[in-house]
């Protein structure tokens, strides 16, 4: 029978999962699997596991549920195995570079900061404050201007934008960066301009939660920060 793996950590974790329920829709009991120094969190994989609200959040319930009671190494959403010897080849192959991890993960927790912008306030910004973007802009207007000029207009804005965001998220990371153990920064988006993962000390929560707010606050007009967390450090397992 295959298994569904979702967490490795060590023997001295409390390890209590009575009261939750695995992934799938009839979800087996959750059990340990042991290696020499190190186990995992596996119950039997479903056949009818697919990313849907309700194995998503079994499967977070369980990260959530060690996390708080000690030190794991969450594992990404599917992961599988052949069998509970497969899981300890698995253990014992990387003992060492888990148990590193798990050292460098006690007692530290993960935030993540997501940065928006509203575009419409974004281009007025970019207008008022650029003569050649106001320029082309009036150039333009109501389908007027030569095609050279409307494409020179949405290459200045294109360039505007990203060095506004470019600006914005570098600001952002180098205010929470004395706060951070580690960060982990994914590329930005159409939806994001800063999309960051940081690793923090379980002590420095609170002073990051509020750094954070405050930072939000000092943005410009139009600019929200999203803050999630305290979370298990899934972006640095």
């Amino acid at each position: 029978m295959s298994l569904y793996v979702y967490a490795i950590t060590k023997p001295s974790h409390p390890l209590r999962l009575d009261d939750l329920k695995g992934v799938g829709e009839s979800p087996s009991e959750l059990r340990v699997v042991h290696g020499d120094s190190l186990c995992a969190v596996v119950s039997e994989a479903p056949d009818d596991l697919s990313i849907a609200r309700r194995d998503l959040e079994a499967h977070s319930a369980v990260q959530e549920r060690l996390w708080s009671e000690g030190t794991s190494l969450p594992l990404s959403f599917g992961f599988v195995a052949q069998d509970e010897d497969a899981v300890r080849a698995v253990l014992e192959q990387g003992a060492e570079q888990y148990s590193q991890r798990l050292a460098e993960l006690t007692d530290r927790v993960e935030f993540n900061v997501k940065g928006v912008q509203d575009e419409d306030a974004l281009l007025q910004q970019i207008v008022e404050e650029s003569p050649r973007v106001r320029e082309l802009n009036e150039a333009t207007r109501e389908g007027r201007g030569s095609y050279e000029q409307r494409l020179e207009l949405g290459q200045l804005v294109a360039q505007e934008v990203q060095s506004r965001h470019e600006a914005l998220a570098a600001q952002i990371v180098a205010a929470l960066r004395p706060l951070v153990y580690a960060e982990n920064l994914s590329p930005p988006s159409e939806q994001y301009f800063v999309n960051a993962s940081f690793l923090v000390d379980r002590e420095k929560s609170e002073a990051f939660t509020e750094a954070s707010r405050e930072l939000g606050e000092q943005l410009p007009e139009g600019v929200e920060l999203r803050l999630n967390g305290p979370l298990p450090p899934y972006s640095f397992a």
